[in-house]
């Protein structure tokens, strides 16, 4: 019963915060801050996705959080360079 309490209030507060971050997203004044915040749209996603590997009992979420991560690494890396000097690699 607790543990059902607790994945709700961490649900909505994985909600609320990809709410606000959507809204930030939308608001950014500057395309440094665009790309910080998708950055973190990403990384409240995997969390959102860890949330329902662990409820669920399966794995195949958790790995989708990980390739998720991984992939918005090197996407983040990739725009920063590319905002630097116009091009993403040297």
């Amino acid at each position: 019963m607790s543990s059902n309490v607790v994945f709700y209030a961490g649900l909505v507060w994985v909600a609320g915060l990809l709410g606000v971050v959507v809204v930030r997203v939308a608001r950014a004044e500057t395309t440094a801050q665009r790309i910080l915040a998708l950055d973190l749209l990403t990384l409240i996603l995997v969390g959102l996705l860890a949330l329902a590997a662990g409820q669920d009992g399966r794995a195949y979420a958790l790995e989708a959080g990980l390739a998720l991560a991984l992939l918005s690494f090197v996407a983040t890396l990739a725009a920063c360079r590319y905002y630097e000097n116009r091009r993403p690699f040297s």
